[in-house]
């Protein structure tokens, strides 16, 4: 690709300068940089700067790729960088990558300077375009669907991680007949972030509720209710806090915490699991036994699907207990469900052991208590 400059949406996309040397060090030292881009060297300094304006943005064009500064039109400061990376000409096949400076976020910069680069591309006859993110990099994320990216699965120990290791990334691609965004989201944000009738508040499940939700699942009354009944291990639930957002923004599952409304305490959890092809959704919830018995259970599950059918368009709702957890069969029937029937073995139990599930569900047209 040759390096010509681009403008659209606010953004000019030019080759790098040497003066934009000092903005480029600001910003590939700042931590949310260096957190998500291993492959910068840390610390990063003046002299990788000045190298990667004389040497390493000239021989990404000269691969065939692209190295550009994002910048503002209106002042010429760098706000930061786009490029296209592991270019594949036999299958027309590029990866699409960006940082943003501190100075320069909440400015839509990354979806400007990623569609701009995409447009680019597809007209100089690229026909996909890969973008990978890490799983707890949902900023990154929305930056891919806001510009026209699709999420396609996750790639399994798909990048190294600094220091040793490696970790998942997220596959998002855009094809060069695909709309310019922002691609459709199977489940829509929370209006206001939250869902609440006063008394509890669901709020999405993320990082910051792993010591919570930990404490949830090792409690001995909601491990017997699980499948299998097994406590999981701490890094298991740090993983699963970690990428429920990035769960959410591919449409797969929503899952929430339940608090307290007057006092924002940790009551439990709950989730709405897509089955977008059949128009429906499973959900599960629990509580901490020292809440149980006072309605919290039956508010959060009302709430979780009132939002369903009216905000994620829902055709049916359903969930599935163990016959002999009567508590949870009364929420449901409290807030419609209708019993279904019982899936014999359905479920995983103890020790390689099967276990029956009794099934509820709610249609949308049912009356809603």
């Amino acid at each position: 690709m040759e390096p010509v400059e681009i403008a659209e949406d606010g953004v000019l996309l030019r080759p790098f300068r040497p003066d934009d040397v000092p903005d480029i060090v600001a910003g590939c030292a700042d931590p949310l940089v260096q957190r998500y881009l291993d492959g910068l060297p840390s610390p990063y300094t003046e002299a990788d700067g000045r190298w990667w304006v004389a040497q390493g943005a000239p021989a990404a064009f000269a691969a065939g790729g692209a190295a550009y500064a994002v910048t503002d039109p209106a002042d010429g400061r760098l706000l930061g960088a786009v490029g296209l990376s592991h270019p594949v000409p036999q299958r027309a096949q590029a990866e699409i990558g960006y940082w943003v400076a501190p100075w320069a976020r909440g400015r839509g910069v990354a979806t400007a300077a990623t569609r701009a680069l995409a447009q680019r591309a597809f007209a100089t006859g690229t026909a996909r375009l890969e973008l990978l993110t890490h799983v707890e990099n949902t900023a990154s994320q929305r930056v891919a669907l806001a510009a026209g990216f699709r999420p396609e699965g996750v790639r399994r120990g798909g990048g190294p991680v600094r220091g040793g290791g490696r970790r998942d990334l997220t596959v998002w691609v855009r094809l060069a007949d695909d709309p310019p965004g922002p691609s459709p989201r199977p489940l829509p944000n929370l209006p206001d972030g939250r869902l609440t009738d006063g008394v509890v508040v669901l709020r999405p499940l993320g990082p910051d509720d792993a010591d919570d939700m930990y404490r949830l699942q090792a409690t001995p009354e909601v491990v017997a209710s699980m499948v299998p009944p097994e406590m999981p291990a701490r890094e298991d639930v740090d993983r699963r806090c970690a990428g429920a957002q990035s769960q959410w923004l591919v449409g797969r599952s929503a899952a929430l915490v339940v608090r307290d409304a007057a006092g924002d305490a940790f009551l439990g959890g709950c989730s709405l699991v897509h089955e977008p092809p059949a128009s429906q959704a499973m959900i599960g919830y629990s509580l901490l036994p020292e809440w149980y018995g006072r309605g919290y259970a039956t508010r959060a599950v009302r709430l979780l699907t009132r939002w369903g059918f009216d905000h994620v368009g829902l055709a049916r709702i359903w969930a599935g207990t163990l016959p002999e957890n009567l508590a949870s069969q009364r929420v449901l029937e409290k807030t419609g469900f209708r019993r279904e029937g019982l899936l014999r073995g359905r479920l995983l139990g103890a020790e390689g052991t099967r276990a029956d599930s009794t099934v509820y569900g709610l249609l949308r047209t049912d009356p809603r208590h």
